[in-house]
């Protein structure tokens, strides 16, 4: 029974620690953005597409306006997003070098590369490490984008491929399925366009692009990281209070917290379903020590013969539930400790969820319900045998 109820703990803890832990990581999706900026919409479509590539954005906005921003005194450094062609399903993020030098996520951590560097010609293309995994792509492979998200049966720009020049090393983040190139790259696979598709009859060459002017007209959004945290809503007025063109600036943490609870369903829902196993743990052993008294009635007899009174008895049987339910519980704790460390490195790699080996106050309120509930269980065949006369135990079954 001790093992039964270990893993009904290892469950219930695991699923609260895994719950807290998704929460804090996917509230550091980009842990040192003090702004994220775009056109006018709700703050969750904002992030939607703007950290997470979801969906689609309503109205880019214009560079002059990213300008403006970037040139704010309070601003300390500003990363442009493109976003509206892909790769084989995964979507192509035009940045520029600020990207790999202040984007950060988790705990303050940088993007690092698993191989190569970022991109230095136009036709460079930077892969996420899911990208690189499903695609087998290495450094110096050729990949052709796509205009467009979302469809099969894209238009490939197919006469202007890209170089990988760097892989990232893995976040678990949106990063990790993503193709990075520059703001000039998205312009020139842009120039023989018009209207989302190829102007007939014309095509310019990748070794003529750079005769054209390849400054970036528009982009779809922003990361603004700031120069003092103190100016955060200063500036976030000066943006979504700008004449130029409708802006919308808004808090990561904010928006984050406003998404997560859309679908904090589900993270309830996981917590019921591991309370409701704890629950058939602990009826596991209330009906184990039931089912045991008929066989141990010549022993209560006996202590009940040598002067032990029926409080006795139930105070002896609740002890000795209540053992097995801390050595069960101690178990528990032990094997989640064990499986932290050996599964934690791994969840990081893959998932971005830094997993602690450590209790949280939450999970050791868990605890502590746990073990009092154990102990309230097995205070039922204590009451059982409390009721058993020395009688019972003493005259022989036929």
């Amino acid at each position: 029974m001790a093992v039964s109820i270990a893993l009904s703990v290892i469950l219930l803890l695991g699923v609260e620690q895994l719950r807290t832990q998704a929460r804090e990581s996917f509230a550091q999706s980009i842990s040192g953005t003090d702004l994220v900026v775009g056109a006018r919409t709700s703050p969750v479509q904002l992030m939607l597409y703007a950290v997470f590539r979801l969906g689609d954005a309503t109205h880019n906005i214009h560079w002059s306006s990213f300008q403006a921003i970037a040139a704010h005194p309070a601003v300390a450094w500003a990363i442009p997003i493109s976003l509206g062609d892909s790769h084989r399903g995964f979507a192509v993020v035009g940045t520029t070098l600020d990207y790999f030098e202040y984007f950060r996520y988790g705990d303050g951590r940088s993007l690092g590369f698993a191989a190569g560097t970022p991109f230095a010609e136009i036709f460079d293309a930077v892969v996420g490490a899911e990208v690189a995994g499903q695609l087998g792509y290495r450094v110096g492979d050729r990949i052709i984008l796509n205009h467009g998200t979302g469809e099969p049966g894209l238009t490939e720009h197919s006469d202007k491929p890209f170089k990988v020049a760097g892989i990232l090393a893995r976040t678990g983040l949106p990063v990790d399925r993503s193709i990075h190139v520059s703001l000039q790259a998205i312009e020139a696979i842009h120039l023989d366009w018009q209207g989302g598709a190829p102007l007939p009859g014309l095509s310019i060459p990748p070794e003529y692009v750079q005769k054209f002017d390849l400054a970036p007209k528009e982009i779809t959004a922003a990361l603004v990281g700031l120069k003092s945290r103190a100016s955060v809503f200063q500036v976030q007025r000066f943006i979504n209070r700008y004449k130029a063109e409708p802006l919308l600036a808004v808090m990561p943490g904010v928006a984050l917290d406003e998404l997560w609870s859309i679908v904090s369903i589900v993270e309830k829902s996981l917590l019921a379903i591991s309370l409701l196993v704890v629950a058939v743990g602990l009826s596991g052993l209330v009906a184990v020590v039931l089912a045991g008294l008929g066989e141990r009635r010549r022993e209560l007899a006996i202590l009940r013969s040598v002067g032990a009174g029926p409080r006795v008895v139930l105070i002896l049987l609740a002890i000795e539930g209540a053992m097995v339910v801390l050595a069960g519980s101690l178990l528990g704790l032990s094997g989640l400790f064990a499986a932290s460390l050996f599964a934690g490195p791994v969840l990081e790699a893959h998932l971005g969820i830094s997993l602690h080996a450590g209790l949280s106050a939450e999970t050791l309120q868990l605890l502590l319900l746990v073990m009092a509930t154990g102990f309230l269980a097995s205070l039922i065949p204590g009451y059982r045998a409390y009721r058993l006369s020395l009688a019972d135990g003493l005259t022989p079954r036929l």
